[in-house]
């Protein structure tokens, strides 16, 4: 029925759900009043870029005003910043799976308790490209973990957890046939490898350890792209878990900046 699910029944017990990171609470605010249209979030993870994000939004749907005055909706927090342009909300995440994992279990019961219908969430941020042109646009049809394999590990009390992290086929088909309207921007369909690290985990080399040769960090990126991997970052694999628990469709499209 396009209603986003949340899958707890201890939910229904408590006499008020609060939103902690996001200062947002179902007996304190009327979320289906304030969030009940939202049809659309992107997420990323810099509060700085989803605030220009919601302007440029605001502009581009032709909103009243200038856009320059959008509020934080979760001000009375510093853990995250959400913004709102008409039916589109802009939140960031903040870095990896940990920071992106928390925001989503609130957003998700967000729109569960605004009863919104048919919402449609992508990711934007950056990226580390792999073997494609440098500003290209990676629009990720499976999010692999840095086995390239498509699944992410959830510890639950003492068991280890593992969910799918398929994203929506037909969304980044739509996606990319959006991108051919718009010059500049290579955009491709690939595999993005998500790391629980910047450094060691991405294969870099300067960071403050490092306990592998040049060689041996060629050979893994080599073996990363021969599995389809377009693009490294830090939340893919968490981001499509947890929308494919909840029924929302979603899709991860970070840009290689490097």
């Amino acid at each position: 029925n396009g209603l986003v699910l949340v899958k707890n029944p201890h939910l229904d017990l408590m006499e008020e759900d609060v939103l902690y990171h996001l200062d947002l609470g179902t007996k304190t605010h009327n979320l289906p009043a304030m969030f009940g249209d939202i049809k659309f979030v992107c997420v990323g993870g810099s509060p700085n870029r989803m605030r220009a994000f919601a302007q440029f939004m605001h502009r581009e749907l032709g909103l009243a005003g200038d856009g320059e005055d959008v509020a934080d909706i979760c001000a009375g927090s510093d853990r995250y910043a959400m913004y709102r342009a008409g039916p589109v909300l802009s939140i960031s995440h903040g870095m990896g799976i940990p920071s992106i994992s928390i925001m989503l279990h609130e957003l998700i019961k967000l729109l569960h308790h605004a009863k919104c219908r048919d919402v449609t969430i992508i990711r934007i941020g950056t990226s580390g490209g792999l073997g494609i042109e440098a500003g290209s646009v990676v629009i990720t049809d499976t999010a692999v973990d840095s086995s390239f394999q498509p699944r992410f590990e959830q510890v639950v009390l003492d068991d280890v957890v593992v969910r799918s992290t398929e994203l929506d086929k037909d969304l980044a088909e739509e996606l990319l046939a959006c991108s051919r309207d718009i010059p500049n921007f290579p955009t491709l369909i690939g595999h993005t490898m998500c790391t629980y690290d910047f450094y060691e985990g991405q294969g870099r080399l300067d960071g403050a350890f490092c306990s592998f040769s040049s060689e041996k960090k060629l050979e893994y990126l080599r073996r990363a792209y021969d599995a389809g991997v377009r693009n490294i970052e830090m939340e893919s694999t968490a981001f499509a878990a947890l929308c494919g628990l909840c029924g929302l469709k979603g899709e991860s499209c970070p840009f290689h900046l490097l």
